[in-house]
């Protein structure tokens, strides 16, 4: 039965994106730097690389914030995973379309998207891109795991992750020292 993933690369003052976010910048003034792990360079990239493969081979659907797609939706056709089904979670729904790269994006609300992107994701996982769909994914119960990479930069100021929710993680399995620390969580239920 898939899950439903938050995989998420943060600074070490807990910015999930640098400030200044705009569509010249979709990871704000800084912010593309906490995706540098993924790279393949520095101390122990074969270990950074390993995960990185196992976060590719687990995508099974996306769960994706309005912004997020807007925003990806000119450097990566929506999502980084090419012909992957997506569920942008909006207010204002339209007509499914069919991306850049591949993959089909279904607009719909919170609770539906969640549902429809486990469906389609067989028995691989929802991989959630975007700080504020995590947090109404958390505060509604459906989030089920945390994938987070912890990234030596400091933005200062930016797009912070869970500001202001509350929440148990329980550790799952060891955490990896690649480039970067790379902890997994469950997310405790109520």
């Amino acid at each position: 039965m898939s899950k439903i993933v938050l995989d998420v690369s943060v600074s070490l003052d807990g910015f999930s994106a640098g400030p200044n976010v705009r569509p010249e910048e979709p990871m704000g003034d800084g912010g593309e730097g906490l995706h540098a792990w993924m790279g393949g360079e520095g101390p122990n990239a074969d270990i950074d690389a390993g995960i990185r493969r196992e976060l590719d081979e687990s995508v099974g659907a996306t769960l994706v914030g309005r912004r997020t797609f807007d925003l990806g939706l000119k450097p990566w056709g929506g999502t980084p995973w090419p012909g992957v089904p997506s569920f942008v979670v909006t207010h204002r729904t339209r007509d499914d379309l069919l991306g850049d790269n591949g993959g089909t994006f279904a607009f719909d609300g919170l609770e539906s998207a969640a549902r429809r992107a486990k469906e389609a994701a067989g028995d691989k996982n929802v991989i959630v891109l975007g700080a504020d769909v995590a947090r109404h994914l958390l505060r509604a119960g459906l989030l089920d795991e945390v994938w987070i990479h912890i990234v030596p930069r400091l933005l200062g100021a930016g797009t912070r992750l869970f500001d202001g929710d509350q929440a148990e993680l329980i550790p799952d399995g060891q955490s990896v020292l690649g480039s970067v620390p790379h902890l997994r969580y469950r997310v405790a239920k109520p």
